[in-house]
Formats: structure tokens, sequence, C-alpha cells
């Protein structure tokens, strides 16, 4: 099984985008593909990129980012800009 390029694992997560999955719905504030800024926002030494995401769900929700991967449980809802 090979790896996904930064593409794939990005999947659709442009700025502005919504998506949702089992943990909520999200708006994408930021996406981050250079490695050394997403490595400080994720606090791992091995992260390719971050999208910096808000729930769109919660009224308090505040911004935070994530390092997963696309996968075939996230649903686009918005399309954000490229």
């Amino acid at each position: 099984m090979t790896a996904p390029t930064l593409a794939q694992a990005i999947g659709p997560r442009s700025e502005g985008a919504i998506y949702e999955n089992v943990d909520g719905a999200f708006r994408v504030l930021e996406l981050v593909t250079d490695p050394g800024k997403a490595r400080e926002l994720l606090h791992r030494q091995a992260a390719r990129f971050a999208v910096v995401v808000q729930d769109v769900r919660r009224e308090d929700g505040q911004p935070f980012a994530v390092g997963s991967v696309w996968t075939t449980s996230d649903r686009l809802i918005k399309a954000g800009t490229r």
C-alpha cells in the first residue's frame, strides 16, 4: 500500500470549504502546506500539512489545526476556493 500524495491526503479542503465527518462539520480557515509550519501547528515531527478549521455547529467553536487525511467518511458540503 502506498502513501497518499499530498493532494490526496488534503482532499477538497481548500480555504472556505465546509466538510463534515463523524466529528462534526468544519469550515476550512487556512490550508498549511509548509511542513515546518504544519509540524509547529500540530506539535508533530512527521506532519506534511495542516488544516486550520472551525466547527460550524458550535457558536463558541475556536479555530484549531488538524492533520488527518481525507477519507471516504469525510463529505464535502461546500467547495472552497483554490
